[in-house]
């Protein structure tokens, strides 16, 4: 049920029939709404692909879009998030309908004046993914304290982390902790800065991607070798020691005794004597 404002020829705002009223930067507005019973045309269908790969980007990370496109509507009948959708749906869907995608590289979360983050990069650092950026030796004196806006986003697991108000610009580098359990999986980044009055943004830029680290496969072999205990690899040394010298001590008394039987069972030949003769009587 709707809500009159103002009296009968005031706005209104909740639902009548198909109509919906609300207020928009700081203005009524009316729409339609209803779903058609006609079969989707082939451009309609492709649309609605883009909106639905468009909206589970940006839905989850609002609170970034709204700061970022805060600006870029102001004095317009425009939405902050439609406004982004608009320009993604356009330009950061890549691809031919069934088999669109998002074009990350391509996405913006933040449009403005403000001077842009130059040459960004993202690495892993421990328990951190640290962002850094360009710091020109001619940066202008105003530009050194704007706010970096950071955000990293999940998209296998649809998460995020964000934040709004980083480091100053002249320092180059800003650390965004993140979850352990997303640490080995694929990350997108972005950039943006804000200057220190809030009255100035400026366009996000792709930060760059960090790939899903599979974990190293081992043979099966080498896990049964790594598994046995250091105790049974000596044992197991020693024991082939101890059977060479046991081995080398039996094949010795096995050719003693046989040289042995050799001297005993060959015929002894005492040695010939002459004989004396008879002495006559």
């Amino acid at each position: 049920m709707g809500s009159l404002q103002n009296g009968l020829f005031g706005g209104f705002n909740g639902r009548v029939g198909n109509l919906v009223g609300y207020e928009l930067n700081g203005k009524n507005v009316i729409r339609t709404i209803g779903h058609s019973g006609k079969p989707l045309s082939p451009a309609r269908k492709i649309n609605c692909d883009r909106m639905t790969i468009v909206n589970k980007f940006l839905r989850p990370i609002s609170s970034f879009i709204k700061v970022g496109f805060r600006l870029k509507v102001v004095g317009t009948d425009r939405n902050f998030y439609n406004e982004a959708v608009s320009y993604n749906k356009k330009h950061a869907v890549t691809g031919v309908y069934p088999d669109a995608e998002l074009d990350y590289p391509k996405a913006m979360l933040s449009m403005g004046t403000l001077l842009k983050a130059e040459k960004p990069s993202i690495q892993h650092v421990g328990a951190e993914i640290e962002f850094s950026w360009e710091v020109p030796a001619d940066l202008p004196w105003k530009n050194q304290k704007d706010r970096a806006m950071l955000l990293l986003y999940w998209p296998d697991q649809n998460q995020h982390t964000h934040i709004l108000s980083g480091s100053h610009r002249k320092d180059g580098k800003q650390s965004v902790q993140i979850d352990q359990n997303l640490a080995s999986q694929r990350v997108e980044a972005y950039i943006s800065f804000v200057n220190e009055d809030a009255t100035e943004i400026s366009d996000s830029v792709y930060a760059g991607s960090i790939a899903k680290q599979e974990p190293l496969s081992v043979a099966t072999s080498e896990i049964a070798d790594f598994k046995e205990s250091p105790i049974k690899t000596v044992k197991k040394q020693f024991a082939v020691k101890v059977n060479s010298v046991i081995n080398t001590k039996v094949v010795a008394k096995l050719k003693l005794n046989s040289y042995l039987n050799t001297k005993v069972n060959s015929p002894f030949q005492p040695p010939a004597r002459n004989k004396i003769p008879d002495q006559p009587n």
